[in-house]
């Protein structure tokens, strides 16, 4: 996956899933690990997901924190589990690209670059969120991740 090329999508989410709250940055990614790793064991006791091989991790974070999510989509948020929280992410316009877990950080930088040469700007409300998909293989060292950077035109 050599070529990281951005697109402009618009999508709703429906999520179930589990959170962490930590230091940022010097808690991560270990927080993100170890709240993936924690729902992993758990993704089976959510009887509607959509695809159980999609992990989908929004996140909000701030200067000093960041809350992540380790979440499946779901059809409805009917049957949500105890301890778990269900939430649906609006339609919003997001920046996408496609990396792998190896280079992540290239495709952050990347995305980002991408966003400020196209006259955008990061969707910084209270609807939306920056989110992590992985694409969950059996015994691969490398995984497809997908980041959506929710986006808007520069105010003029």
């Amino acid at each position: 996956m050599a070529d990281l090329r951005v697109e402009i999508i618009e999508r709703e989410f429906l999520l179930v899933g589990e959170s962490i709250t930590a230091n940022f940055p010097e808690s991560f990614p270990e927080a993100a690990i170890k709240v993936q790793q924690g729902f992993e064991r758990k993704m089976d006791s959510i009887p509607n997901a959509v695809d159980r091989k999609v992990l989908i991790s929004p996140y909000m974070r701030n200067e000093l924190m960041v809350t992540y999510f380790a979440c499946l989509e779901v059809i409805d948020l009917t049957q949500i589990p105890d301890g778990m929280s269900g939430f649906r992410i609006p339609l919003t316009k997001y920046a996408k690209i496609t990396c792998t877990n190896r280079n992540i950080d290239k495709g952050y930088s990347q995305l980002y670059d991408w966003i400020k040469e196209n006259s955008l700007e990061l969707n910084r409300c209270e609807s939306s969120s920056p989110i992590e998909i992985f694409h969950l293989e059996a015994i691969a060292l490398e995984e497809r991740v997908e980041i959506f950077m929710p986006i808007k035109s520069i105010e003029q």
